[in-house]
């Protein structure tokens, strides 16, 4: 079995006559947290399309726990604990911050029809309180229990963010995929980001893995950073490593970063 929860290896992606990714790889081992960066239009956003499931590569497979999960949907992916956020904001606006974690919650769903209705009341209502009491849990981890109930739609930008990661957690993952965790936050909120982030990983184990412009935010919290440029890997490793590369400098960092 791969020492990874989660690995994309040799994806290629075409949009017409431009080649998008080009023998990508990326992967993301239980506990850890792993950062992808890299110049506008390197391929970012694309290999996690691919990675979860949005879009289908036209070279190369993406394992979740040992299974090919290329031709999975996102839906099947979800199903086997994979959860994503997105740069455009998706919350619920017009329902609670509460709320937007229970609905993360609903899609397991079950039950249906006037006898359920009528036999499955207790059942239902069980599961109700369940998925509130889980909602409430997520949210004093992420600390937003405070704006329970308030309307998402009206939040801004930073606190909205927080809590689209908590919506993430609602159902428990085993793999995170995070795209601009960190965009509109100011310096506090991304820190609280960063110890809601280390705690999955480190108490939960959860395999972490985050597109992220803010390259000092990847940096102080990514044990392993993978550079991306031009659809291609130009560098992986540790942070002091990828920081000592010259391709890395040259091509994003700046020749003296």
């Amino acid at each position: 079995m791969s020492r990874y929860v989660l690995e994309a290896t040799g994806i290629g992606v075409r949009f017409g006559g431009i080649q998008a990714l080009r023998d990508a790889r990326i992967g993301v081992r239980p506990g850890e947290v792993c950062g992808l960066i890299g110049p506008n239009g390197a391929g970012k956003t694309t290999l996690f399309d691919v990675v979860s499931g949005i879009r289908r590569p036209d070279a190369g497979r993406v394992m979740l726990d040992g299974t090919d999960v290329t031709r999975r949907s996102p839906v099947w992916r979800a199903r086997h604990g994979m959860r994503r956020t997105f740069q455009r904001q998706q919350l619920f606006g017009q329902l609670t911050v509460a709320d937007n974690l229970v609905v993360a919650q609903e899609w397991r769903g079950g039950g249906g029809g006037l006898v359920a209705d009528v036999l499955g009341a207790p059942a239902r209502r069980r599961r109700e309180t369940a998925r509130r009491e889980r909602a409430a849990d997520v949210l004093r981890t992420c600390g937003l229990d405070a704006l329970a109930p308030e309307y998402a739609g009206a939040l801004p930008v930073g606190r909205a963010r927080m809590v689209e990661l908590a919506r993430a957690l609602a159902d428990p993952p085993r793999v995170l995929l995070l795209d601009e965790p960190a965009s509109g936050m100011t310096a506090d909120e991304r820190q609280q980001l960063s110890a809601v982030i280390r705690h999955l990983a480190d108490e939960q184990g959860c395999a972490v893995l985050l597109v992220e412009h803010n390259v000092a935010f990847v940096m102080e919290l990514c044990a392993r950073v993978v550079v991306l440029d031009l659809g291609t890997v130009l560098a992986e490793g540790t942070p002091a490593e990828v920081r000592a590369d010259a391709r890395v400098r040259e091509a994003y960092l700046g020749t003296t970063a």
